[in-house]
Parts: structure tokens; C-alpha cells; sequence
């Protein structure tokens, strides 16, 4: 599988938003995943989304604050991150996954992430 590529991270004050993208030929036909992981932590779940769209799936610490979407016909995933906090301070992920009984898990091959930074 071709890896996705993220993008859109950056450095922002609490309270701001930032906009990732992941991109990939063919994500189109895929349940996509956003994950983050801080350092010395373990990757963690973030949000997902099917292929077509209709379900959303979020970490109860993001949820109100960060809005997944997708662009099919531009193969893009985005995620909306509003009211960022610093503790959303993480490189952050995509990733194909698997949606089974409502649970998002991933498969496919990692990319390089993209850094989120939250700090005043």
C-alpha cells in the first residue's frame, strides 16, 4: 500500500486551530484513521471516518473540538482542530483502518505524521 503523506501541523497558541490533511492515491476506498502520539507515550486514537463518509468516530477528549472529513475526490482526509490545548502537543497520524462493531483499527502502512505543537 502506498503510504499517506500529512500534512498542515504546525506551531499554534492555546485556543487556536490547525487543519490536517492526509493524502494518498486510492484513500478513497478506505475507512481512514487519525492518530497521535506524544513523546514517550503510545500512539493513541484520535478519530476516523468511513469511506463514503456517513459515520465519524472520535477520542471523548477531542470530541466538540475536532471535526474528521474527507474529500474523496481529491483522495483527502482532513482533520479540523479547534480549541487546541496543549496537551494536543503530538505528531500526529493517518492511517487505513478496519471499522468493526464500531471500532476503528488500523492496517496499513504509517507515514511520516506531522507535528502539532500547542504552546503560549
Amino acid at each position: 500500500q502506498v503510504k499517506p503523506v500529512e500534512s498542515g501541523g504546525g506551531l499554534v497558541q492555546p485556543g487556536g486551530s490547525l487543519r490536517l490533511a492526509c493524502a494518498a492515491e486510492g484513500l478513497s476506498d478506505y475507512s481512514i484513521g487519525w492518530y497521535r502520539k506524544a513523546p514517550g507515550e503510545e500512539r493513541e486514537f484520535v478519530a476516523a471516518i468511513t469511506g463514503s463518509g456517513e459515520r465519524t468516530f472520535y477520542q471523548d477528549s477531542v470530541k466538540d473540538r475536532f471535526t474528521i472529513s474527507r474529500d474523496n475526490a481529491k483522495n483527502t482526509v482532513y482533520l479540523q482542530m479547534n480549541s487546541l490545548k496543549p496537551e494536543d502537543t503530538a505528531v500526529y497520524y493517518c492511517n487505513r483502518v478496519f471499522v468493526v462493531l464500531d471500532k476503528p483499527t488500523p492496517y496499513g502502512s504509517w507515514g511520516q505524521g506531522t507535528q502539532v505543537t500547542v504552546s503560549s
